[in-house]
C-alpha cells in the first residue's frame, strides 16, 4: 500500500463503523509499553557501555546497541499490519556464511541497520510519548465526560466535578454529559487515526530503503530473471508432456507391436531378433520414464514438494527420514527449485560420502522456506578452490537433475568428484535463496538452503 492508502479510509463514511478505528487505537496503545521499554533498553545500553568502555567490557554493550534497531524493526513490520494491509519486506540480506562473524559483518555494513537504529531512537524519544499524549489526552475527556453519573452516584452529595472545569449538579445533567462523551468518542476517532497513519506512514518511509535507480533496474534484472524461470518451468512442463504424450506411448506400441510378432512364432533366426528387439524397446521405455521424472515428476505437480521429498527418499539407496512442514502450495519455481535441490543433495550422500543414514527436515519460518539435508558420513566436504561450486552436500554430484550446468569441481576427504550443484545454486539465487555447507571431518555433512516462499495465488 502506498503512503497515499494510509489516509484514504479516513475519507471513507463508514470509517466509525468500520474496525479501523478500534486498530489504529490499539497500534496506538501498543506503542506506549513498547517505546518506553525500547528508551529504557537504549539508555541503559548506552550508559553501561560507555561507562565500560574504558576496561573494553562496555564495547559488546555498544554492538548491542547498535544492532538494538533490528529487532525493534521486526516487531514494527509486524505491528504495521495492525493499520496496512501492504506488509513490509525485510531489506536484510542473507549473510554470505554461518556463523555470528558473517552475520555481524554482513549487518554493520547494511544501510538498513543504521536507518533502523535511527527509527528506534525516534520511536524511544519522540513518538511514543506523543501518541501517549494523544491517546491519555482522549481516555481523560471522554472518560471523564461518560463517567460522570458514575462520580455522582459515589459521591453522595448530588454533583460531580466534569473534567475539573464545571459542576454537574443533577443527574439530568450528569446524563447529559455522558451522552456528550459518547457523541465525542466517533469525533475522536479522526485524529487518532490520522496519528496512526501518519505512524505507519513514518515507520514504512524509514524501515524500506529507498530505491535509487541502480536499485530499481536491479529490481527489473531480477523480475526478468524470474520471468525466465518461469518460461524455462513452461518449457520443461511442455517437454515432458511430449514426451510422455508422444514418444513414451510410440515406444509403448513398439514393445506391444514386437509381442505380437513374436507370438506368430517366427523361424529362427527371426523370432531372436524380435525378442532382441523388444527387449530393447522396453529397456528404452524404461529409460524415458526415468528422463521424464526427471524433467517434471508428475507426483511434484499433483501433491506438492513434501509428498515429491518423499518419493525421493524411498527410491533412495540408503535410508532418508523426511520431515517437511510446508503449509499449502508454493510457487511452481521455488517447489521445483527445492526439489531438484534436495534431489542433488542426496544423490551425493548416496554416491560419495559413505553416510549409512540422512535426514531431511525445514519448514516455513517468516516467509522463508529453509531444508537442510543431513548425512552422518565421512564428512569433509569442501566447495572447490576455483570458486565453481556454490555449495554441494558432500561435495559431490554425478549431474545435475535439473540440467543445470555441471563442470564444477569439488572434495570428499580429499579426492576430487565432478559436481553439478552449480546449476542448481544459480536457479535458487534467482529465486532469492542460497545454498550453504557444513562438512567437518568425520562429519556429519549439512546442506542448507534457504528460499523466499510467498504462497502461489494459483495454480493451473
Amino acid at each position: 500500500m502506498h503512503s497515499s492508502g494510509l489516509w484514504r479510509p479516513l475519507r471513507r463514511r463508514d470509517y466509525v463503523i468500520s474496525a479501523r478505528p478500534w486498530r489504529a487505537a490499539l497500534y496506538l496503545l501498543t506503542s506506549v509499553p513498547l517505546g518506553a521499554a525500547t528508551l529504557l533498553t537504549l539508555v541503559l545500553l548506552a550508559v553501561a557501555g560507555s561507562a565500560l568502555a574504558v576496561v573494553l567490557v562496555g564495547l559488546p554493550l555498544l554492538l548491542v546497541l547498535a544492532l538494538s534497531g533490528i529487532p525493534l524493526a521486526s516487531l514494527e513490520r509486524r505491528r504495521l499490519r495492525l493499520v496496512d494491509s501492504t506488509p513490509l519486506a525485510d531489506p536484510h540480506r542473507e549473510p554470505p556464511g554461518t556463523g555470528l562473524a558473517a552475520w555481524l559483518r554482513t549487518r554493520l555494513q547494511e544501510r538498513s541497520t543504521w536507518r533502523e537504529l535511527g527509527y528506534a531512537l525516534l520511536f524511544a524519544t519522540v513518538l511514543w510519548p506523543l501518541e501517549a499524549l494523544a491517546v491519555g489526552a482522549m481516555l481523560l475527556v471522554c472518560g471523564g465526560l461518560m463517567t460522570t453519573p458514575a462520580v455522582m452516584a459515589a459521591g453522595g452529595d448530588g454533583e460531580a466535578k466534569v473534567l475539573k472545569l464545571w459542576i454537574a449538579d443533577s443527574y439530568p445533567e450528569a446524563f447529559a454529559v455522558l451522552a456528550a462523551g459518547v457523541l465525542l468518542l466517533p469525533v475522536l476517532a479522526y485524529p487518532l487515526g490520522a496519528l496512526a497513519a501518519g505512524h505507519a506512514v513514518l515507520t514504512r518511509q524509514l524501515l524500506s530503503v529507498p530505491e535509487s535507480g541502480a536499485d530499481s533496474r536491479l529490481q527489473e534484472l531480477d523480475r526478468s530473471r524470474m520471468r525466465l524461470v518461469d518460461a524455462f518451468e513452461a518449457e520443461r512442463r511442455r517437454i515432458e508432456r511430449d514426451l510422455h504424450d508422444g514418444a513414451q506411448q510410440r515406444l509403448v506400441a513398439l514393445s506391444m507391436t514386437l509381442g505380437l510378432a513374436r507370438l506368430e512364432g517366427p523361424a529362427e533366426p527371426l523370432g531372436g531378433l524380435l525378442a532382441k528387439a523388444q527387449g530393447e524397446a522396453d529397456v528404452a521405455l524404461v529409460e524415458i520414464r526415468e528422463l521424464i521424472r526427471g524433467i517434471h515428476p508428475q507426483v511434484l505437480t499433483d501433491r506438492g514438494l513434501p509428498a515429491a521429498v518423499e518419493d525421493i527418499a524411498d527410491r533412495s539407496p540408503i535410508p532418508v527420514d523426511v520431515r517437511l512442514d510446508v503449509p499449502g502450495r508454493l510457487l511452481e519455481a521455488v517447489e521445483s527449485g527445492v526439489y531438484f535441490a534436495i534431489s542433488e543433495a542426496l544423490a551425493n550422500v548416496a554416491k560419495h560420502s559413505g553416510a549409512t543414514r540422512a535426514s531431511v527436515r525445514g519448514g516455513v519460518a517468516f516467509g522463508r522456506l529453509a531444508v537442510e539435508v543431513e548425512d552422518d558420513g565421512q564428512g569433509g566436504a569442501r566447495l572447490a578452490a576455483d570458486g565453481g561450486e556454490a555449495g554441494a552436500a558432500d561435495g559431490g554430484e554425478a549431474g545435475a537433475a535439473d540440467g543445470g550446468a555441471g563442470g564444477s569441481t569439488g572434495t570428499v576427504g580429499g579426492a576430487r568428484v565432478g559436481t553439478g550443484l552449480q546449476g542448481v545454486a544459480d536457479r535458487l539465487s534467482v529465486l532469492g535463496g542460497s545454498l550453504l555447507l557444513s562438512s567437518p571431518p568425520g562429519g556429519p555433512t549439512v546442506f542448507r538452503l534457504e528460499v523466499p516462499c510467498p504462497p502461489a495465488r494459483s495454480r493451473t
